[in-house]
């Protein structure tokens, strides 16, 4: 499949991501339907030119229409969902998703679905600390990143298909990785930072203090402000890796404070050196 002009998209799940991922794709011209919970939500995206049409009603004769179907679920009501309703998608659709964790979702999803439509992974790594289609921005994917996580169950076409959905959204880098190198990178660069920013936050009572910080303060903890039941569920599913970020985390805090509580100036003026120089790689 190629992503051409007359390509229909269904978005199942309005937030913030398949608000922002609809807005995108309908003002490049593209047809984008809605599934979502509440109509109070479709109505928002129609009267505000996001979609050009969509439903709370889950029906054959809805979803059969679309060439391309893009979850913006959490991932057990998308595993819940595919495996209940995928005998509406149409024959030869091409199905995507934008879930943080790739392991216990690709394979489980492949495994079960029809041999006649064709499931990629991918992951938009962008998203801003709101929730709601009333927040949708299809900016936040400019100069972002974007990941597909095929499998050997996946044909060439529908890679490149997926690939092409993130360049034509304006993502700057388009990656491809396993699921398995998918949940050990994102454990470390976004489940485990945010461990660390609630951390953080958990630490001190901060309706005081938010009267002395500084812009460090709000940089390091701007990713507390968290949805608790989506990321709970995330970190669950990606426990044994997540974990193993964490105590590569805890060792090497342990030695800078090993470090100032001996006063051995060398070894941590050594560290900010290092850290300083792996920073840079990421102003460029």
């Amino acid at each position: 499949m190629k992503i051409i002009n007359d390509v229909k998209f269904l978005i199942v799940g309005l937030g913030l991501i398949g608000g922002s991922y609809a807005q995108a794709l309908t003002d490049l011209g593209y047809e984008v339907g809605a599934i979502t919970r509440t109509q109070s939500s479709i109505d928002y995206a129609k009267e505000n030119g996001i979609i050009a049409h969509g439903t709370t009603e889950i029906t054959e004769d809805y979803i059969n229409k679309f060439d391309v179907i893009i979850f913006a679920l959490y991932p057990r009501v998308l595993i819940e969902w595919i495996e209940k309703y995928q005998a509406y998608f149409k024959k030869g659709a091409l199905i995507t998703d934008v879930t943080g964790v790739k392991g216990p979702i690709v394979y489980k999803i492949q495994d079960m679905l029809r041999e006649d439509v064709e499931f990629v992974g991918a992951h938009p790594m962008a998203g801003k600390e709101v929730y709601g289609v009333q927040n949708a921005d299809k900016s936040i994917f400019k100069n972002a990143n974007y990941i597909v996580t095929p499998t050997d169950k996946n044909t060439k076409e529908a890679i490149e298909a997926t690939k092409q959905i993130g360049k034509i959204l304006g993502f700057k880098t388009i990656a491809e990785l396993s699921p398995e190198e998918h949940d050990e990178m994102i454990g470390f660069l976004s489940q485990l930072t945010h461990c660390i920013a609630v951390s953080l936050m958990d630490c001190k009572e901060s309706e005081k203090l938010v009267d002395y910080t500084g812009d460090s303060f709000r940089d390091l903890t701007r990713i507390a402000k968290i949805n608790d039941a989506m990321w709970s569920e995330l970190f669950l599913l990606n426990k044994a890796e997540l974990l193993a970020q964490m105590d590569l985390f805890m060792s090497k805090f342990s030695e800078l404070r090993n470090a100032l509580a001996s006063e051995d100036t060398d070894k941590m003026r050594e560290m900010m050196r290092i850290s300083t120089e792996r920073r840079k790689y990421f102003d460029k």
